[in-house]
Order: C-alpha cells, then sequence, then structure tokens
C-alpha cells in the first residue's frame, strides 16, 4: 500500500489530513467519529488568554455549498484548556496542535509562554486570521510588518514549530506568506475562511447578527487552493492547505499545488466521520495511479512552459 507519512517542519505525520480549527471541538470531542490514530494531527479550537462569549446569535447560516459563521472565538480561556483539555490529549496517538488567537501582539505572546512546557503540545497554529473579531479588521493577517513582527515575537518565547494561519481576504497573500517565514514561522496554514454574507429579502434581515461572517465549504475551494499555491510559490517552509475539501481528490489536488498536508474542516458537519475514512480512499487513490509515496506528490504541478 501507499506510504501516506509526511514531515512537516520536523514533526511526523502519519498521513497529511489533519483536522481544522474551529470544526473538531477543543479537543477529543469527535473522537467517537474519528479515532485519533486515523489523523495526521488534531488541531483545537482557537485558545484565547481570557474567555470569550463570542458573538451575538445567530452565528451560523447556511448558504450555497457551504456555511456562513460568526462564531466570534468563543472559548473559556487559556487556563480552562490547560487545566480540562490538556489532560485528555495524554496519549492521543496523533500529534497535537493548538491553535492561539489574541487581540494584541502581546496576547499571542502570553499564549505560547504559557502553553511553551505543555509537552503533550507539539506545535502552535497562529490565528492571524479570523474574520468573526474586532470588526473583521484581519489588521494581523493583512499587515506584512505586524504579522512578521507578532511571528517574531512568539518565536522568541517557544520552540514549538508555529504554523501561521492565514487569511484569504488580502490582496497579495504571497507578501503576507513572505513576512511570517521571515518572522520565524515553520509552516503556514492556507487559509482561514472568506468574508461573506446573506440576506433574506423578504425578511429584509441578514444571516448573521453582525452581517458579515466567515464563508466556507466546498465553493471556495479554487480561491484558497490558487491562495496555497501561491504561498508555496514564494516561501520555502511547508503549506497546509485548507478550504473546501470533501474527498481524495480535492486532498490530492493541494498536494500537487504544492502542499505537504491539508485540513479538512466544514465537510466534517455534514459527515463526521469523514476524516476516519480518508487515510484508505487516499492508499486506494495512490495504488490505483501507481504513486509509492503521497509526498512525492507535493509540488509536482505542471505548468506551462
Amino acid at each position: 500500500m501507499a506510504d501516506l507519512t509526511v514531515n512537516l517542519a520536523g514533526l511526523a505525520l502519519a498521513n497529511p489530513l489533519m483536522s481544522a480549527s474551529g470544526t473538531f471541538g477543543h479537543g477529543l470531542e469527535m473522537a467517537g467519529f474519528v479515532a485519533t490514530p486515523y489523523l495526521g494531527a488534531w488541531v483545537s479550537k482557537t485558545v484565547t488568554l481570557e474567555p470569550r462569549h463570542g458573538n451575538p446569535a445567530p452565528r451560523i447560516a447556511e448558504t450555497e455549498a457551504g456555511f456562513l459563521n460568526s462564531i466570534g472565538l468563543e472559548n473559556k480561556g487559556v487556563e480552562s484548556y490547560i487545566e480540562n483539555v490538556l489532560p485528555t490529549l495524554a496519549g492521543s496517538g496523533s500529534r497535537i496542535i493548538t491553535n492561539i488567537g489574541g487581540r494584541r501582539l502581546e496576547d499571542y505572546v502570553a499564549m505560547a509562554e504559557r502553553l511553551d512546557g505543555f509537552d503533550v503540545i507539539d506545535a502552535f497554529e497562529v490565528n492571524l486570521s479570523c474574520p468573526n473579531v474586532e470588526g473583521a479588521k484581519l489588521q494581523f493577517a493583512t499587515d506584512p510588518d505586524l504579522a512578521e513582527r507578532t511571528l517574531a515575537a512568539i518565536r522568541a518565547v517557544t520552540k514549538k514549530p508555529l504554523f501561521a494561519k492565514l487569511s484569504p481576504n488580502v490582496t497579495r497573500i504571497g507578501d503576507i506568506a513572505v513576512a511570517v517565514e521571515a518572522g520565524g514561522a515553520d509552516g503556514i496554514t492556507a487559509t482561514n475562511t472568506l468574508l461573506g454574507m446573506s440576506v433574506d429579502w423578504r425578511t429584509r434581515r441578514p444571516g448573521l447578527a453582525l452581517v458579515q461572517g466567515g464563508y466556507s465549504g466546498s465553493a471556495i475551494k479554487p480561491v484558497t487552493l490558487r491562495c496555497a499555491w501561491e504561498c508555496a510559490r514564494r516561501v520555502s517552509i511547508p503549506i497546509i492547505g485548507c478550504g473546501g475539501i470533501r474527498n481524495t481528490d480535492d486532498v490530492l489536488q493541494y498536494l500537487v499545488a504544492g502542499c505537504t498536508a491539508v485540513q479538512v474542516g466544514t465537510a466534517n458537519f455534514s459527515n463526521p466521520a469523514l476524516l476516519a475514512e480518508l487515510p484508505a480512499a487516499l492508499e486506494a487513490a495512490l495504488d490505483a495511479a501507481g504513486v509509492e509515496r503521497v509526498a512525492d506528490l507535493v509540488g509536482s504541478m505542471l505548468t506551462p512552459g
């Protein structure tokens, strides 16, 4: 059978399949559907320094080929995460990546400092790009200088791998990718959700209480695939593709475009066991194509000329 192992910034993964932050809970809530050995890495929902109540309802709205969300990074804060979640993750059999977020640069640094000593955490995913907070200003994800300074400040307080999660809601995502690499990022997650909205013309009401939110689902894949490819062309650190992945073809498209691994998010809501099914399906697809190692496909896309 095909070899599914990949090396992600020094982390040996059993396969290139990861959960996407915000779609699999904080800890092992989804273990009843997807046993941890099926995953290359288990990514937490964003954890912040202080508890956050999130945005007012309605904060999820179904729309064409996906849905909008405006959760607002609701969570119980880092101390609750340490006390109640981290102990349950020991011996999970999967790489554990904690997604961290903040309002200020200092928040990110404090989060990394507080969590750095916990061996159960294999890496941090730095959420620079959530469109559902601070009025969708996205300051950390749209300003290359601030993105670089943020990663550099986090890098100074931890030796764990850092994966910067970028936004597709920018003009030149490659510039942001170069900036976070310069700041010390070990990899890039490309990308978070697109900024979108919906409205019911009959009631004249928007689908979300705050009008706009993050759009995810199969329809965004052409955009996020392009973003991942653009990042891969500009940096030497590995790319984690994220956006619209539903099946093995989607996974392999991202890898061929330059990604070392991928994250599956919105598709988990329609099929919670999808990430348990994908490893065998991926093996079968590679065997049928005569590909011995999935890592051999990374960045193998042919371009004209």
